[in-house]
């Protein structure tokens, strides 16, 4: 089974996205900052990961530039997740290493269609 880690400082987004992506099939993890999910990618690396851009006191940005470094990202998937369409930003991201971006608010095909894009899952059935 994949694992899927939810980087965000808002519980109600973890909790949303958990179960919408638990429903796909995936083992979520959560991390409320960057250091608790910098903690969690050192001892197991996730297969994927969604990242606020906005994270209290260390930006998603920074976040996704030192996943990146870390051992055992080769391949690893990176979402960066914001609720404004921020064209440098979300340049920036992909420039450090996110895979692609998802805008909030997100539902389950939004997720389904993201996912399938990025290679994370193959069928239609996740989208129901």
């Amino acid at each position: 089974m994949q694992i899927f880690m939810i980087v965000d400082d808002s519980p109600v987004i973890r909790k949303v996205g958990r179960r919408l992506i638990e429903d796909m099939g995936f083992v979520v993890v959560e991390a409320a900052d960057a250091i608790e999910a910098l903690t969690i990618c050192r001892s197991n690396m996730p297969d994927a990961v969604l990242v606020d851009w906005d994270l209290a006191g260390y930006p998603g940005l920074d976040l996704i530039r030192d996943i990146v470094l870390l051992p055992g990202s080769e391949g690893l998937k990176i979402i960066y997740c914001t609720s404004e369409l921020m064209v440098p930003e979300m340049t920036k991201a992909k420039r450090s290493g996110a895979t692609g971006f998802i805008m909030k608010p997100f539902n389950r095909q939004v997720l389904a269609d993201k996912f399938r894009q990025f290679g994370l899952i193959e069928d239609e059935k996740h989208a129901a």
